[in-house]
Formats: structure tokens, C-alpha cells, sequence
């Protein structure tokens, strides 16, 4: 059952999968599995093909995709919903199909081993009762990534671990550097995640920057900026971290308006406390306030 992109020695773009997944049904993928293709396909970006795409090439119309627009995550419920609009047709093999048509090679490189010991499961036990996906607690047995950062051990033994990582859009890059200075080269002696600087290139953006928010970082440093706004990375970094502490509850996120804005203030951010630095009666107390908020368990 091979799962590799073209290019490696598996079927060509547009030819059939294996005749024991097109057998296969998507509520053989399990959670974690359906919760990785959320993180590649939930962020809109026009270099790639997400979700919105996959769900056009499923026959979905305009105004059914504006209506899953404006789910949390878009992806689970088009894989929710995709069986009982097309009883028979959701498969395994049609989803590797279209995402191998659609160029997205990169999510069959990264998950394939993953959804091929989903349906290996899966048709092991076809005889028994299939648990529902939204409530499996079968844990990935795949390895952590590792090799992400400059100081990982290339053995995957000791991850790099952090304080925090700094969600940021590259104009506003002279103001990061100012916050290395102020918090990693002082007392407080904070190790900050800077993407530009700590993290290796040669991956998936979209794997690594989750992989390092949900478990490398203890929290995450948002800087606001007009820039920020027009980010794509940043905004999915952003989402991806609330969705990690819904409500604010364990104060993992803490934004930081770096400038006077002239657009208005994120939403999905202003029932969160923000660390001012533009404000001239509160500067000389923004850093230790930032620092003190980092150091928190």
C-alpha cells in the first residue's frame, strides 16, 4: 500500500490508488490524522491548494464553501460532511487521488504513513465495529519531528524546547531583534523562538510552525503590527494557538501592539490583556511586564 508523492515510485498524477483504498472509507482516518490535514489545508494561501480547491473539486458550490468558511475548521467539516453527500464515493483512495491532482504532494509525503496505518487498521478490523473518528483516542505511534531548529540533536534524542515563539511578519523584524536583546541577553535570560533565525529550512511551514507552537513552546508572543494583518502565516499561527487555549484560559498567547495601528485591532485577540509598547506612559514597565508574563508556568 504505497502512499508516496509522484515523482518517488508511486502512480503517477491522475492514476488510480490501490483497489484496497478505494474500498476504504475516510472514517478509517482517525483524529490526529484528520487534525494534520486541518493544519495543511485549513490556511489560504495562494501557492498551494487548500481546502476551498478540494472542496470545488468535490462539486461543492459557491455558497456551500462560503458556508464552511466560517467553520473553526473548514477541512473536518468538509471531511464530515463529504460521506453523506457522496455515500459510497468518500474514500481514502479518492482523497489521496485529489490531493495528488491537485499538487499537494506535500501532505502525502508527511501523513502518508500515518493514513496508511489508519487503513491498515482499518481493514484489519473491517469485520468489528468502527469506532467514530471524532471520538478515537488512538495515539500516533509516529516520532516526534525532530531536526526542526539549529541546536536540535539530528537524532531527534533532545528537542530544542523554548519560552516562547514570536508570531511576526518580517517588516516588523528590527522590533523582534530589539525583543531578543531585551529579554534573552538581560536577566531574564528567556529563550525565544525566532523563526528567521532558529528554525531550519527545507520543510513544510505550515508542520513545522504547529509543530513548534503545540510542542516546543510554552507560549507564544504575538506582535500586532498593520503588517501582521495582511500576514496569511501569521494568522493561521494565531488561530492555531488559540485553538490550543480556547478562552484565553492558560494564557499561552500574549499579543503585543508594537505600533499605532490604522486599521482596527484583531478580533479574535481583544479578549485578551495586551502588552502595550506604543503607549509612552506605560513603555519603561513593558518589558519586565512581557518578561514576567513569559516566565509564568
Amino acid at each position: 500500500m504505497d502512499l508516496t508523492p509522484a515523482g518517488s515510485g508511486s502512480p503517477k498524477p491522475g492514476a488510480p490508488e490501490p483497489p484496497e483504498l478505494e474500498a476504504v472509507p475516510l472514517v478509517a482516518l482517525n483524529l490526529s490524522v484528520r487534525r494534520w490535514l486541518g493544519l495543511y489545508l485549513n490556511p489560504r494561501a495562494s501557492v498551494a491548494a487548500d481546502w476551498a480547491v478540494l472542496a470545488e473539486e468535490l462539486g461543492y458550490e459557491y455558497l456551500e464553501i462560503k458556508s464552511l468558511e466560517a467553520q473553526p475548521d473548514p477541512t473536518a467539516r468538509l471531511l464530515d460532511d463529504w460521506p453523506a453527500r457522496c455515500p459510497g464515493g468518500a474514500t481514502v483512495g479518492r482523497l489521496l487521488a485529489l490531493l495528488r491532482a491537485l499538487g499537494r504532494h506535500d501532505i502525502l509525503a508527511d501523513l502518508g504513513g500515518r493514513i496508511e496505518e489508519d487503513c491498515k487498521k482499518y481493514l484489519q478490523r473491517k469485520e468489528q465495529p468502527v469506532q467514530v473518528p471524532a471520538v478515537d483516542s488512538s495515539i500516533p505511534k509516529t516520532l516526534e519531528m525532530s531536526g526542526l531548529t539549529t541546536r536540535d540533536d539530528p537524532y531527534g534524542n533532545t528537542p530544542e524546547l523554548f519560552d516562547a515563539f514570536i508570531c511576526y511578519c518580517q517588516k516588523d523584524i528590527q522590533f523582534v531583534q530589539e525583543m531578543i536583546r531585551e529579554l534573552e541577553q538581560t536577566e531574564f535570560k528567556l529563550k525565544l523562538c525566532v523563526f528567521d533565525r532558529d528554525v531550519l529550512p527545507g520543510s513544510c511551514v505550515w508542520s513545522i510552525t504547529s509543530q513548534l507552537i503545540e510542542k516546543r513552546c510554552r507560549k507564544m508572543v504575538v506582535v500586532i503590527s498593520d503588517d501582521y494583518l495582511e500576514s496569511n502565516a501569521c494568522d493561521f499561527q494565531t488561530k492555531f494557538a488559540l485553538s490550543l487555549s480556547p478562552g484565553a484560559r492558560q494564557k499561552r498567547l500574549i499579543p503585543v501592539k508594537y505600533e499605532t495601528m490604522k486599521n482596527a485591532f484583531p478580533s479574535i485577540l481583544r479578549f485578551i490583556t495586551v502588552c502595550d509598547y506604543t503607549n509612552p506612559c506605560t513603555k519603561k514597565w513593558f518589558w519586565t511586564r512581557l518578561a514576567k508574563s513569559l516566565l509564568l508556568p
